[in-house]
C-alpha cells in the first residue's frame, strides 16, 4: 500500500512540474522558480495536520544522488582541455577569481550576519554560491548570440564540478576534524588527501575499461544506458572505497570529453535529456523539504548578504577581464547573471538529508540565493539590450559541443 502511495506523490510531482513548466514559458519567467514555488505550496498542504506529500529520507537521498551523478558527469564531460584558447583561459581566470573570493569574503559576511558558529557551514554556503548556470535563464534569450553570454555558458560549465565537489569534501573534513585546531587540521588531512586520492584514482580506472569499450562500440539503444551506468558505478566504486564519489565522476568526465567517442554528441543529447526529468523532481523536492521562515529580519540580512554576493562578482568580473576586452555594461551584466541551477539545487537537497545540527539557517540562504539569483538574471534579461547587442557571429569557444 505504501508503494502505491508514494507512486502517487510521485506522479503528482511530475504533474505539477509540467504544468509549471508550462505556466512559466507562458508567462516568461525562468521555470526554475515556478518549480520550487509549487513546490512550496503543495509543501504547505497539510491533511488531518499532516503534509499532503512526504518521502522517505532514503527516496529523497538516492534521487539527489542520482541527479547530482548525471549532472557532475555530463559538465565535466563537456570540458575538452586540450582544446583551450585565449578566451576559454580568460574564462578560467574568472572561474578561479570568483571561487576564491566569494569562498573568502561571502563565508565571513555570512558568519557576522547570521551568527553561524559553525564555520565550515559558511565555507560549504560559500563554496556552493559561486556556482552559475545561465542556461536556466538564458534559455529566454531569442536574440542570437553575444560573447558576453559565451562566456557565462563557458563559466557555468568550468565551475559546476568545482561548486559541486567542494561542499562535499568540506563536509568530508568537518567530520575528520572534530574540534579545528591546528594539531587536529593536520591530522585530519590524511584521509581528506587520501579521498581525493582514492577519487581520482577510481574514476581513472573504471574511465580506462568504458573508454576502451565505448570505442569499439556504440549502439543506439544500449550505449546511453551504459554511460548512466558507468557514471553511477564510478561513483559507488569510489565511495565504497572511502573515496570521493564526486571527485571520481568528475575525473572519469574529463577522460570521456577529452579522447574520441563514437556517436558522443548522442550520448551527450541522452544524458541533457534524462536530467530534464531529475531537475523537475529536484526543484519540486527543494520546495517540500526546505521551509523558509517567514521573517522580516532574515530576508533583509539575506537581501543585505545577497548585495555583498554581487559586490563580489563585480569585482571579480573587473580583476579578470579588463576594459578592453569588455566594457562596463558588459562586465555588469556577466557580474549580475549568476543564477543557480540544478547542480546547486541538487546540493541543496543532499545536504538537506544530512541533517546536519544548526545547518538550517543555511539552507534557507542556498534557497533564497537561488531565488534572488534567478530573478536579477531574470531582470537583466529583460533589458538586455541596455547592456549587450546580440549578433549571430560565430561563437568565440570551443568549449561546446
Amino acid at each position: 500500500m505504501a508503494t502505491l502511495l508514494y507512486l502517487t506523490y510521485l506522479s503528482i510531482i511530475i504533474i505539477v512540474g509540467i504544468i509549471a513548466t508550462i505556466i512559466a514559458s507562458k508567462i516568461k519567467i525562468p521555470e526554475v522558480i515556478v518549480l520550487i514555488f509549487a513546490g512550496m505550496v503543495i509543501g504547505n498542504i497539510t491533511v488531518n495536520g499532516a503534509p499532503l506529500i512526504g518521502f522517505p529520507l532514503e527516496f529523497i537521498t538516492a534521487l539527489s544522488l542520482l541527479a547530482l551523478v548525471i549532472i557532475v558527469f555530463d559538465a565535466s564531460s563537456r570540458l575538452k582541455l586540450k582544446e583551450f584558447d585565449d578566451f576559454s583561459l580568460r574564462v578560467v581566470k574568472l572561474t578561479i577569481a570568483f571561487i576564491v573570493l566569494t569562498i573568502a569574503f561571502l563565508s565571513v559576511s555570512t558568519y557576522y550576519l547570521f551568527n553561524i558558529s559553525n564555520v565550515f557551514y559558511t565555507l560549504i554556503f560559500a563554496s556552493l554560491m559561486a556556482g552559475t548556470s545561465p542556461d536556466t535563464v538564458l534559455s529566454m534569450f531569442k536574440e542570437g548570440t553575444n560573447k558576453c553570454v559565451e562566456l557565462l555558458k563557458i563559466e557555468s560549465i568550468i565551475n559546476t564540478p568545482f561548486i559541486v565537489l567542494l561542499p562535499f569534501l568540506l563536509i568530508d573534513l568537518m567530520q575528520d576534524i572534530v574540534s579545528p585546531t591546528f594539531s587536529t587540521l593536520v591530522d585530519g588531512l590524511a584521509p581528506f588527501l587520501l579521498q581525493i586520492v582514492v577519487g581520482i584514482g577510481a574514476g581513472v580506472l573504471v574511465g580506462i575499461v568504458a573508454l576502451k569499450l565505448m570505442k569499439k562500440t556504440y549502439s543506439e539503444r544500449l550505449s546511453p544506458l551504459m554511460l548512466i551506468a558507468v557514471a553511477l558505478i564510478t561513483y559507488i566504486l569510489a565511495e565504497n572505497l572511502n573515496g570521493s564519489g564526486v571527485l571520481a565522476v568528475t575525473t572519469t568526465g574529463l577522460m570521456f570529453g577529452s579522447v574520441y567517442v563514437r556517436e558522443k554528441a548522442q550520448l551527450q543529447e541522452f544524458s541533457q535529456l534524462f536530467s530534464s526529468f531529475l531537475e523537475i523532481m529536484v526543484f519540486v523536492l527543494i520546495g517540500l523539504l526546505i521551509k523558509i521562515p517567514f521573517e522580516i529580519m532574515f530576508y533583509l540580512k539575506s537581501a543585505l548578504l545577497f548585495l555583498i554576493f554581487l559586490l563580489i562578482r563585480f569585482i571579480a568580473v573587473n580583476i579578470s577581464l579588463t576594459a578592453g576586452q569588455y566594457n562596463f555594461k558588459e562586465r555588469l551584466f556577466i557580474s549580475l547573471n549568476t543564477s543557480k541551477g540544478i547542480a546547486v539545487a541538487v546540493v541543496v537537497s543532499i545536504l538537506t538529508t544530512y541533517m546536519l545540527p544548526g545547518f538550517d539557517t543555511i539552507s534557507n540562504l542556498m534557497l533564497v540565493f537561488l531565488i534572488y539569483s534567478l530573478v536579477i538574471s531574470a531582470i537583466v534579461l529583460h533589458y538586455s539590450k541596455f547592456f549587450i547587442r546580440a549578433s549571430v557571429a560565430k561563437k568565440p569557444e570551443k568549449l561546446i559541443k
